[in-house]
């Protein structure tokens, strides 16, 4: 027989019962409260206690008050077939849609109370406004979704592109948006909107915005081995560093760089101080933002070079900023007009400079657990990406040779 899990503050309870011609009937059980009635003796005097704790305290009986609703849905007791058991699951499904339903009701007529969710709700306008309380540093990645969002509604459901309902939102429609932002965003870029979008799904979830979880098992899968991200050659490192143009922020310059020879992320490049720089052991330590507090390894320590001690320049007041550099946007932009004075055809981001740092080390012989050390990776699975992308350049180099004809 299916185990139904109910939750005590459920009201009602979904309860089942075993039929004599053994299915299982489903139906709705109400707690109504209870009655206390004073307990009379023979002639109709109040009964009180006589020892113990209660001594002299009257006696009452309790009755508990239930309901009973039939659904007038049932389960196959012993499901053989896979189509059984797929039956078994749709109908438990639409059992608990209509118990979470008619406790929505029952609360409603009996305590006045009403779910948050049952308001006037537009989802739309209440994630923007869990942006506009957001605090941490993936607040563009949130902007971004729900931009990704209002598109795909307004591409494929026209009806709800201004205003939609938190119950609105279906398990179907959020396959289709795994879809979109798949179409739209490759690799890691669909799966960071998608958990992102999650995180505001969870929170109107636990905020009774919402009842029903419509992303539960909808997942946006990516192969988190391919490295999906443009990088830089060395010969192509060589042709940036040759260029300079008038109005050049020489700040974003020297950090970029910085980057391509450290292998360092934009949030830690920015945080760097003068204090994380040991002069005398020529070494830079410093706690990744990604993964402080998070993980065992969010240390990371680099040997610095006479190229990199250069362009941290001398030691200055410990607190001080290293580079000081704008925005992440800003930052993206003047890389990109810089990428295309140097004739790189290629989409290069921040972030490609530390895939281009991996890449071109292992290239050059580095061991992959030294790689991963660098790139404050805790184990080697999220390194041995750049493996596969240095395993393709040198079958692009083998395949760039002429033809061999015998």
């Amino acid at each position: 027989m299916a185990k139904l899990e109910a939750k005590t503050k459920e009201n009602p309870r979904l309860e089942q019962n075993i039929l004599s011609d053994g299915r299982v009937s489903l139906y709705l059980e109400y707690y109504l409260g209870r009655e206390q009635t004073p307990i009379l003796d023979k002639d109709g005097n109040q009964v009180y206690y006589s020892t113990g704790a209660m001594a002299g305290k009257p006696k009452f009986s309790v009755k508990h008050n239930r309901r009973k609703e039939n659904l007038n849905l049932y389960l196959m007791d012993k499901p053989r077939t896979p189509i059984e058991r797929q039956t078994n699951k749709e109908t438990l499904e639409l059992a608990l849609k209509i118990r979470a339903e008619r406790e929505q009701e029952f609360k409603e007529n009996t305590l006045g109370y009403r779910l948050k969710k049952e308001r006037n709700i537009n989802f739309l306008d209440y994630f923007q406004s869990y942006i506009d309380s957001y605090t941490k540093k993936d607040i563009r990645m949130l902007e971004g979704v729900l931009k990704r969002f209002k598109d795909f509604l307004s591409e494929n459901y026209v009806e709800y592109a201004q205003v939609i309902k938190p119950e609105q939102l279906t398990k179907d429609m959020m396959a289709e948006f795994v879809e979109y932002l798949q179409s739209k965003s490759v690799g890691e870029g669909a799966k960071g909107y998608y958990q992102r979008f999650k995180k505001v799904i969870h929170y109107a979830i636990d905020k009774e915005v919402m009842l029903k979880n419509p992303c539960k098992g909808v997942t946006c899968k990516v192969d988190d081995q391919m490295l999906r991200k443009d990088v830089l050659s060395n010969d192509e490192i060589t042709a940036l560093l040759q260029t300079t143009y008038t109005g050049q922020n020489p700040e974003i310059r020297r950090a970029f760089i910085f980057c391509l020879y450290t292998g360092m992320r934009h949030c830690d490049v920015v945080e760097l101080k003068y204090r994380n720089v040991d002069y005398s052991n020529r070494l830079l330590r410093f706690e990744q933002l990604k993964t402080k507090g998070k993980s065992a390894s969010s240390g990371v320590v680099i040997p610095l070079n006479d190229g990199l001690l250069k362009l941290i320049g001398e030691s200055k007041e410990k607190d001080d900023f290293i580079f000081i550099l704008p925005s992440h946007t800003m930052c993206n932009k003047a890389l990109k007009r810089w990428v295309a004075r140097a004739g790189i055809d290629k989409h290069i981001t921040w972030h490609c400079g530390r895939h281009s740092f991996a890449v071109n080390i292992l290239n050059n012989g580095a061991n992959i657990k030294t790689v991963a050390s660098l790139l404050g990776h805790s184990g080697l699975k999220h390194t041995e990406k750049y493996t596969r992308a240095v395993d393709e350049l040198k079958q692009k180099a083998i395949d760039s040779l002429p033809e061999l004809k015998l």
